[in-house]
């Protein structure tokens, strides 16, 4: 039985089978090395073990009652089968392992917040994360889309979760579908049913209803927006923009969070939405929002910013932007300007904030972007009495 001690974290690799009729020497040989060794932690690192039998979890258990911190990691799929059975999984914290995949030269099809989607190839995508620690993410994602799924949503379920360099993703089955992007790069003349089918989508995720608290309610998240802007608005702006997301009615209605061409898809006909880690609920002013921020707002200073995020102009962005509020809402430009205002004051302020935190104060560029900002927001402000419509 091999082991390690580094920085205090006792690892022993166990290998091959562990049951009846060797259970006793393991558990010798396990407590010999324990004594032996200065540690804090304890690992068992199970990637070779093959198979573990009752009297080998008899081992375990007995170990746990002395080391509460040991932990099972590296384990193989069938051995964590055996595990879960058992109840194991619920008591101490035991860690699969994972195949690694590469993304080296594969297409990026989708981007948002916290990682990117790669085909891998014509029947499978995947999600790169990109926090390397990001497996209750993934798990928190997997949640949301299977919600999202029952309630109707065409969502894609991933159905593995992967090794991609130092970090993790998730692998989702997605036969010979393209994202609007591409579809839009390839024939820019297909614009208008792009937006008619992303609006009906769009339509579809806001008119599913759900129980509060069973995603974030994004009211709260863009009153914290706010919050931090106190410091850096004029007081009056301030309490104007906290004020107007304040009053903003209580929305239990379902929201994608980062709803662009990317993030949605064309397979065979179908609809689907992907990049499901920014689901929420609330008024779809934080919606748009987002989609302003998407087409306009993060390209106004660097035109050239969805260009390498969308693959589209900024002319066919700001385009794609006015007609989705059009066909969505199904009025006239005025109407359609003031819903508009209304929504990018909360992008305005949620990229403000975002540029800050960034030390976008350090750069010529992020100083541009946050004195745009504070520009339109000045504009914006007085002219508007609710964030509703």
């Amino acid at each position: 039985m091999n082991y390690s001690n580094n920085n205090g974290l006792l690892t022993v690799f166990l290998s091959g089978r562990i049951d009846s009729s060797n259970a006793e020497s393991t558990e010798k040989e396990l407590l010999s090395i324990c004594e032996a060794a200065d540690y804090s932690e304890i690992a068992l690192d199970a990637e070779k073990l093959e198979y573990i039998s009752s009297a080998g979890l008899r081992v375990i258990l007995r170990l746990r009652k002395s080391e509460p911190t040991l932990k099972i990691v590296g384990v193989s799929s069938d051995v964590y089968d055996i595990f879960e059975m058992t109840g194991f999984t619920e008591m101490l914290k035991i860690e699969k392992a994972y195949r690694r995949i590469s993304v080296d030269g594969c297409e990026v099809i989708g981007q948002g917040a916290n990682g990117k989607v790669y085909r891998l190839d014509a029947d499978t995508i995947i999600k790169v994360y990109l926090n390397p620690d990001s497996l209750p993410d993934i798990q928190r994602e997997r949640e949301l889309a299977r919600k999202a799924f029952v309630m109707g949503i065409p969502t894609a379920i991933p159905y593995d979760v992967v090794k991609v360099g130092d970090g993790y993703g998730s692998v989702f089955e997605l036969l010979n579908a393209k994202s609007f992007a591409k579809l839009l790069i390839a024939d820019p003349g297909c614009i208008d049913n792009c937006v008619m089918l992303s609006v009906e989508l769009l339509k579809k995720i806001h008119g599913t209803e759900l129980n509060k608290g069973d995603m974030p309610d994004m009211k709260s998240v863009a009153l914290g927006w706010a919050d931090f802007l106190a410091d850096y608005l004029p007081a009056d702006q301030y309490e104007k923009l906290h004020s107007l997301i304040a009053a903003v009615p209580d929305d239990n209605h379902m929201l994608h969070g980062d709803y662009h061409i990317k993030n949605v898809m064309l397979q065979n006909g179908e609809t689907l939405l992907i990049d499901m880690d920014t689901l929420c609920l609330g008024h779809p002013v934080f919606e748009f929002a987002s989609i302003f921020l998407a087409y306009v707002g993060f390209n106004e200073i660097d035109r050239t910013n969805i260009e390498k995020f969308l693959g589209i102009s900024y002319e066919t962005g700001k385009e794609f932007w006015e007609k989705t509020l059009r066909e969505y809402f199904g009025a006239d430009d005025v109407r359609c300007a003031e819903i508009a205002d209304k929504a990018r004051i909360v992008g305005y302020a949620r990229l403000l904030r975002r540029t800050i935190r960034r030390d976008g104060m350090s750069t010529p560029e992020g100083r541009a972007i946050i004195d745009n900002c504070k520009a339109q927001l000045a504009a914006l402000l007085p002219c508007v009495d609710t964030l509703c419509f």
